[in-house]
């Protein structure tokens, strides 16, 4: 999706978990349809959602603490939301607010291209 732009790319369900794949602006115009989406996979399948913001321009405390409140809530039926491509912006925002202990957050992917000498 574009700059500026809201929405869903794509909704994948497996046998372990779903995964949301999301991308432009994440703000408080679009929490109700993530809301949905995020508990509708929680609804419908089994192990681990997966939120992916891979594809994501920018993202708001709102949508930040609405999958925080998903995650609790998915603790207690003995699953987990986990957060997927966060970007240094996403992790700053997540830490500053004191939502970082209440989501998953897979770990960046970093190349290293360091050489070591023997």
């Amino acid at each position: 999706m574009g700059r500026g732009r809201q929405g869903v790319v794509l909704v994948e369900h497996s046998t372990n978990g779903s995964t949301i794949v999301l991308g432009g602006t994440l703000d408080v115009r679009c929490t109700a349809t993530l809301r949905a989406l995020v508990y509708d996979a929680l609804a419908e399948g089994h192990g681990t959602v997966v939120v992916d913001l891979g594809g994501v321009d920018s993202v708001d405390l709102t949508t930040l603490k609405l999958l925080a409140v998903a995650s609790r809530s998915a603790q207690r039926q003995g699953r987990r939301v986990v957060l997927r491509g966060c970007t240094s912006g996403v992790r700053r925002l997540l830490h500053l607010s004191h939502l970082r202990g209440l989501l998953a957050v897979e770990p960046a992917h970093r190349s290293d291209t360091s050489v070591r000498g023997v």
